[in-house]
């Protein structure tokens, strides 16, 4: 059964700090709007600030759906499920915020992710995300699977882009600039990384 909790501590806090990937979904307005699931991973990219708010870095990609989705209206809903030990799916329902380079925020909040070089995956906005519900359900049909390692392919080919390189890339993609609907995406040019995180 599923169970509605007020917080993000304890032991969800514990099993979301364990996970190796987890899911976020967003939506535009429109009714036929495309809906966007992305898988995210990378260890140390998702950190839970408080008990109500988690936080994400959202790095280089062909494209910026969830950013779109964010400055349009803010749904969001970020999933994390159990593929080892005991069976469980853990949803938080909230509002996001997609915070960009020049955001006066950025710096203490990419202070929070120390195990992370954001020149060295073209990090593009730290994506903080308000819980308005979470929600613990049971699981049972989620395989079991290892985890084994992180890929190194996106360090790779992202660290090689200094900052006008980074820019460069996002405006030659189609759908970074403007979501596949046609709403603001990432905004361009891309400021340079903070001072402090030289690329």
């Amino acid at each position: 059964m599923g169970k509605t909790f007020e917080r993000i501590d304890g032991r969800l806090r514990g099993f979301i700090e364990q996970q190796p990937v987890f899911f976020t979904a967003t939506a535009p307005l429109s009714g036929d709007g495309t809906v966007n699931l992305s898988p995210k991973g990378l260890k140390g990219s998702l950190v839970v600030l408080d008990d109500v708010t988690v936080a994400y870095l959202d790095f280089a990609g062909s494209n910026a759906e969830t950013i779109a989705h964010l400055r349009e209206n803010g749904r969001i809903t970020v999933m994390w499920c159990a593929f080892q030990g005991p069976p469980s799916i853990v949803r938080v329902h909230g509002r996001g915020e997609p915070v960009f380079r020049d955001d006066p925020r950025f710096p203490e909040l990419l202070a929070r992710f120390p195990g992370i070089d954001p020149a060295g995956h073209g990090l593009r906005a730290i994506i903080v995300v308000t819980a308005e519900l979470v929600r613990d359900t049971c699981g049972f049909a989620v395989p079991f699977m290892a985890y084994e390692e992180e890929r190194d392919l996106h360090g790779q080919y992202f660290g090689r882009k200094d900052d006008e390189a980074l820019s460069d890339y996002f405006t030659r993609k189609d759908d970074i600039a403007t979501s596949i609907d046609g709403l603001p995406g990432l905004p361009l040019p891309l400021p340079p990384t903070p001072a402090g995180h030289a690329s």
